[in-house]
């Protein structure tokens, strides 16, 4: 079936007679990979036919896939697949052609000697509505989950698929807040074609977003060129540490992206990023038919006035004593940069910075 996923275009689910089961997920991309050019679903999505059935030892030279050979390798006799489509009730097909239809193609194959019988396949067609309807609801379920994690982030959008759509829930949390933002963006915006400063953005969030994920953390929105996460102190055993090994990753993943973009004569930048620790509100905020799942609260402002310090102690990295103090003696990398105050907030902030 057809999936809804920035990176994933397609996705399979197969079973096996012994029990075992699994998923399968195909990349989205521009060009079709000559396994599926070669195979029975590409037939019968590009033929005015609903069915294909092939004994397999009887080999039909009009019908001969690839995937017969493996089949019979492994002992199969025959073969059937159907499409089923389900009908729509808007104008896709005249806006996108490609999109005009939805459904389901099964594919079935069996070991059984003289393979399907007439009996077997009719009831199999009778199952097929109610069980390519249930695939469906699957299916619906699995693009929510992935489209709300697209653009939500992964523990937001398991919030608001449990119905946390409530104007103004929220809970307070313990969490290191991670505050990213692009360095020179305006010069670079003002001198660069739109479409070169998307390619880099979508480079420089693409290490940003891997590494924030990869250490446990959520992404909660992109602004611009900047990038608002948290880690949840609840949730990320140590989190102030795992936050600061993440910061260490990412300077030098952008490292190694400079070189590549340098050696392909793309422009580069580098970043700036702030970290600090508090109690924040997460939950929903805004209107009363367009919400955001995201955090406030004092110490998400301190991060944004940290985050503007950068420039000012000439330092990519500055990070919070509500962050680096508890790690002072186990992280020797901290280096206190002084205590300075920062407009809007009450009290001095001691900064640190990573050598």
């Amino acid at each position: 079936m057809r999936a809804h996923h920035p990176e994933i275009g397609t996705v399979a689910f197969r079973w096996h007679r012994d029990g075992e089961n699994e998923r399968v997920d195909f990349r989205r991309r521009t060009d079709a990979p000559e396994e599926y050019l070669q195979s029975p679903i590409y037939y019968l999505l590009n033929n005015n036919t609903e069915e294909i059935r092939q004994k397999l030892f009887v080999p039909d030279p009009a019908l001969n896939f690839p995937i017969f050979d493996e089949l019979r390798d492994r002992g199969a006799t025959d073969y059937f697949a159907a499409k089923r489509m389900f009908l729509r009730q808007d104008n896709a097909a005249a806006v996108d052609p490609m999109n005009a239809e939805e459904g389901v193609i099964i594919s079935l194959a069996t070991d059984a000697p003289g393979g399907f019988s007439d009996a077997h396949l009719d009831g199999l067609r009778q199952l097929l509505p109610p069980l390519c309807l249930t695939l469906k609801c699957g299916a619906n379920r699995l693009m929510a989950e992935d489209i709300t994690a697209a653009y939500l982030g992964r523990d937001a959008s398991k919030r608001v698929l449990s119905g946390d759509i409530t104007r103004g829930s929220s809970q307070t949390i313990p969490a290191v807040i991670w505050y990213f933002d692009l360095q020179g963006f305006t010069k670079l915006s003002e001198t660069l074609p739109g479409t070169a400063i998307i390619e880099m953005l979508n480079d420089c969030f693409a290490e940003a977003v891997d590494v924030v994920e990869r250490h446990g953390g959520n992404v909660l929105k992109f602004m611009g060129d900047g990038m608002l996460a948290i880690f949840d102190m609840d949730q990320i055993p140590d989190a102030r540490r795992v936050a600061i090994e993440a910061a260490l990753e990412l300077r030098d993943a952008f490292v190694s992206l400079n070189e590549r973009r340098a050696t392909d004569g793309l422009a580069t930048t580098g970043f700036t990023l702030a970290l600090h620790a508090g109690d924040v509100l997460y939950g929903n905020i805004g209107g009363k038919t367009r919400l955001d799942f995201t955090v406030i609260g004092p110490a998400v402002n301190t991060t944004s006035r940290i985050l503007g310090m950068c420039s000012a102690v000439d330092q990519a990295i500055v990070i919070s004593a509500k962050v680096a103090a508890p790690l002072l003696e186990s992280v020797p990398d901290l280096v206190s940069l002084g205590q300075y105050r920062l407009r809007g907030v009450r009290e001095r902030q001691e900064l640190f910075t990573l050598d």
